[in-house]
């Protein structure tokens, strides 16, 4: 069913295309209005969350297209920067986030299916690494000097850390769910054998 929170995340999917369109406009103030975009962008995903919440709108389709929008945001832009900058210090954290995203996506799809999703919820570390990465990648769209540029890119460089992190937090868990359902599988067809 579409609700609002629903809307709003599919108005920030569709902020994608046309994020990329704005940021190779040969304007002066097109590194301006991407920034823009990515942090209203980003504000979206915190009201869509907060009035499924408030308005008790949550739905399973809303929960699985929310970090859908989140990744296709982020990685699309993360790519854009890295191919703008084109240094070996930028490419290092935008190829660890995004494995990383690749690799926390397949998690929650597996533990969806074994219906132990919530295991998965969001950390606090994931909320801190959302936060700090998202700064980081406005400041970057803006092309700053020299000075911002090292302050923003060690907060980058930060959020990735913590992104690995959480990464591992969400392994480990996945890893006892698996272990455990092992455990009781072969305890059952061991007990299969006997008979």
């Amino acid at each position: 069913m579409i609700n609002i929170p629903i809307i709003i995340t599919l108005i920030r999917i569709s902020l994608s295309p046309i994020f990329v369109l704005f940021f190779y406009i040969p304007v002066s103030w097109s590194p301006i209005l991407c920034s823009v975009l990515f942090a209203f962008a980003s504000f979206t995903d915190l009201i869509d969350g907060l009035l499924a919440r408030i308005c008790k709108k949550r739905t399973n389709f809303g929960e699985f297209l929310d970090p859908v929008a989140d990744k296709l945001m982020i990685v699309t832009t993360l790519i854009l920067i890295n191919e703008y900058y084109h240094i070996w210090w930028i490419t290092i954290p935008t190829v660890i986030i995004i494995i990383r995203e690749i690799i926390v996506c397949s998690l929650r799809e597996w533990m969806a299916k074994e219906r132990k999703r919530e295991h998965l919820s969001v950390s606090t570390i994931s909320k801190f690494k959302t936060v700090f990465q998202m700064i980081s990648i406005i400041v970057l769209l803006l092309r700053p000097d020299n000075t911002k540029m090292l302050l923003t890119v060690s907060l980058l460089y930060f959020s990735t850390f913590l992104s690995f992190f959480s990464m591992l937090q969400y392994l480990y868990i996945s890893y006892k769910i698996f272990k455990k359902n092992f455990s009781v599988f072969d305890k059952n067809i061991r007990e299969q054998d006997k008979h």
